[in-house]
């Protein structure tokens, strides 16, 4: 195993290079696509002082395994993963990977092809260590997924995120420049595990379009971020605030741009305050779901922690 500090610009800080030709087939994309994403994924484990490889020997699946337990705490009824499961998932082709600190583990991603065959991919669960977080290594393990899944021919990555998580929803919708695409209540029923406690499991689905302008621009470092403060200056409506004691308070619909407001962190609050947390959940739910419904979008997510949403969703075509 290399180690963080043996890296080189030679070795590269992924086994992405090593991963062969493009697959064959209309899926596939050009091999300067597939080039510049490797070479995104490289800087993004450099920086993280990670190194990055698909997963697939028993102990390292098992390593996963325990990774995430430690990571949730789940009710031993329902773990995130097995290892059976995850041997069975590599055993069909399917993409794991984990991100090393030397010898180390410290994240892990997995992924399973999808509708339409041939073209789209899964995510499934992604996490990383309490003791790495800050480091980034959660964007180096997107961008690997990103760079193996285009190596393979796939050209869209969908996944679902708890939309009441301030800090998910940044990473997923402004730093990656995924879009939204469907409102899922109660999506997993109850997990009963130390991040999701006992409420109801709502998942906002998102899809990250490999090759678009907007990603291509997000995996270089230099994603389009939209501000809530300028929104509102442009005449955008406050649909769900926030009180001075925490709570939700409704607000306007009437306008084409809405600003949803979700708490700093909800995770804490639900250990604290679970009947506020749920207040959370019902009134975010009420908003998001019912304007996704009549078709409008998630247009971005400010980091001080607003949803930006448009009554009307733009197409989802993409460059």
């Amino acid at each position: 195993m290399t180690s963080a500090s043996e890296m080189t610009t030679g070795q590269g800080a992924t086994d992405l290079r090593a991963a062969g030709r493009l697959a064959p087939g209309p899926g596939a994309q050009s091999e300067a696509a597939a080039r510049a994403a490797v070479m995104a994924a490289d800087a993004a484990a450099r920086a993280a002082a990670v190194h990055i490889r698909a997963v697939t020997e028993l102990n390292d699946l098992d390593a996963v395994y325990r990774l995430y337990d430690g990571i949730w705490r789940p009710d031993p009824k329902n773990p995130p993963v097995t290892t059976e499961l995850l041997r069975a998932l590599t055993k069909a082709g399917n993409y794991v990977s984990g991100a090393f600190d030397g010898r180390d583990l410290i994240g892990a991603c997995v992924g399973f092809f999808s509708a339409p065959a041939g073209t789209a991919m899964h995510s499934h669960i992604a996490g990383v260590a309490p003791t790495a977080l800050g480091r980034s290594v959660g964007f180096a393990l997107k961008l690997h997924q990103r760079a193996w899944a285009i190596q393979h021919g796939v050209s869209e990555i969908a996944w679902t995120f708890d939309p009441l998580v301030s800090r998910n929803a940044y990473f997923n919708l402004a730093k990656l420049a995924a879009v939204s695409a469907e409102y899922l209540p109660n999506f997993y029923g109850g997990m009963n595990d130390r991040i999701n406690g006992s409420g109801d499991t709502d998942r906002l689905l998102v899809r990250w379009h490999l090759h678009a302008a907007d990603v291509v621009a997000a995996c270089a470092g230099t994603a389009k971020l939209r501000s809530a403060v300028e929104e509102r200056s442009r005449g955008a409506a406050i649909a769900l605030a926030r009180s001075e004691d925490g709570r939700p308070v409704a607000g306007s619909l009437d306008a084409a741009t809405l600003l949803v407001a979700v708490p700093p962190d909800v995770e804490a609050l639900r250990a604290a305050n679970p009947e506020c947390a749920q207040q959370w959940r019902l009134a975010t739910r009420e908003v998001l779901a019912n304007v996704m419904a009549d078709g409008g979008g998630v247009a971005g997510f400010d980091r001080a922690g607003w949803y930006i949403i448009t009554r009307h969703a733009a197409s989802e075509e993409q460059s």
